[in-house]
């Protein structure tokens, strides 16, 4: 098996594989190689993931057992999730967690109860995040760095997200520790694009309610997560780093910058998983093209996004679609469609200030009952 010199886990994976080999722990070396899957997958790596995984369903139905299965299937969650950053990985997690339980394999039931949170978390299942949380932070030992690291980034993510940078900062040092800890480079990336994702978000929802954004190295922020990546070779967040740097662009007025961004990033991201931050991106393109000149452009773009706003997709997006168009209305002096659009975007902000304080509780509920 080889291994990327710049992935300090891949090579401890690696060593243990050829450790329990050599021993003839034939077990132990295919739950090590499901665990070098489910890395590979976290770094963007796919093709050499889906050939690990290959093999190792191949032994599976040779010599079936719930723990290799258990790995498989985080393996296989985690796989989904990094194709299409959808729904359909919660299912195959949820099945690594039934059979993690079957087999008494606790480090797999933790890091499951990991990965669940942080999906439910993005997928706003706030009673689900909570119990996942709860019983992840209650299974978990001071050896469990991976998991451990990953349960403190859903915190700090959370509490983030709902408004509180403050709470979410000892949280993401946690976090930065235990990844640390473990050589685990990927989570240290996803640490990264996580904390900066959500600053671009709060200063986002600033600009377009008419607060003060605080943007105060917000772009080298952006600009480190590319390096960061292209050093240690991750490849499984990077096609959101454009995006999030056009929308900080919008926010400052480099309008011709951020469009050719949006212009070269957008459709791509768009196909593969992202669509549910469509008509957001959309509208903040509309803006671009209207304060370009580009006003019949500006106009097609605005009708477009209008008709990418799905209900199920996040409150926060809504009510910035909406915020955003009606700027692009009222520039383009379309009072009706501004005022219409101004309404709405009120109710979704309201709707999202109380989502925030759920957040804020269903993780302070989780930490009093799993720790």
């Amino acid at each position: 098996m080889t291994a990327t010199p710049r992935s300090r886990l891949l090579l401890k994976l690696d060593a243990e594989f050829e450790a329990a080999a050599r021993a003839g722990e034939q077990r132990r070396a295919q739950v090590l190689r499901a665990q070098r899957a489910m890395l590979l997958a976290r770094q963007g790596d796919l093709p050499a993931a889906r050939e690990e995984l290959t093999h190792l369903h191949q032994a599976a139905f040779a010599s079936p057992h719930p723990e290799l299965g258990a790995w498989l299937h985080l393996a296989e969650g985690l796989m989904t999730y990094y194709t299409d950053f959808g729904t359909a990985a919660i299912e195959r997690l949820q099945r690594a967690l039934s059979l993690a339980q079957v087999a008494g394999a606790r480090e797999a039931q933790v890091l499951a109860l990991a990965y669940l949170a942080m999906l439910h978390m993005v997928n706003h299942r706030f009673d689900a995040l909570g119990h996942s949380l709860e019983r992840g932070l209650a299974l978990a030992t001071e050896d469990d760095l991976q998991a451990r690291a990953r349960l403190y980034l859903v915190i700090a993510m959370t509490l983030h997200h709902a408004d509180d940078a403050e709470g979410a900062a000892p949280w993401y040092a946690k976090a930065r520790a235990c990844a640390t800890a473990a050589g685990d480079d990927a989570a240290l990336s996803a640490l990264l694009h996580n904390n900066t994702q959500f600053r671009v978000a709060a200063v986002r929802r600033a600009a377009l309610q008419g607060r003060a954004p605080a943007l105060a190295g917000l772009l080298p922020g952006v600009q480190s997560m590319d390096n960061f990546d292209h050093a240690l070779g991750m490849h499984a967040l990077t096609q959101v780093n454009p995006l999030l740097r056009a929308q900080v662009l919008v926010v400052t007025g480099a309008y011709a910058e951020a469009l050719q961004l949006f212009e070269a990033h957008l459709p791509h991201a768009l196909a593969t998983g992202l669509e549910r931050m469509g008509s957001s991106m959309l509208a903040d393109t509309a803006w671009c093209r209207a304060q370009l000149g580009q006003q019949e452009a500006a106009l097609a773009q605005a009708r477009e996004s209008e008709l990418e706003i799905d209900p199920r997709c996040d409150t926060d997006d809504q009510a910035a679609t909406h915020s955003r168009l009606a700027q692009v209305f009222s520039h383009l002096q379309l009072s009706d469609d501004a005022q219409r659009h101004g309404a709405l975007a009120q109710q979704r902000w309201s709707d999202f200030a109380a989502e925030q304080a759920r957040w804020r509780e269903v993780v302070r509920a989780a930490l009093e009952k799993g720790h």
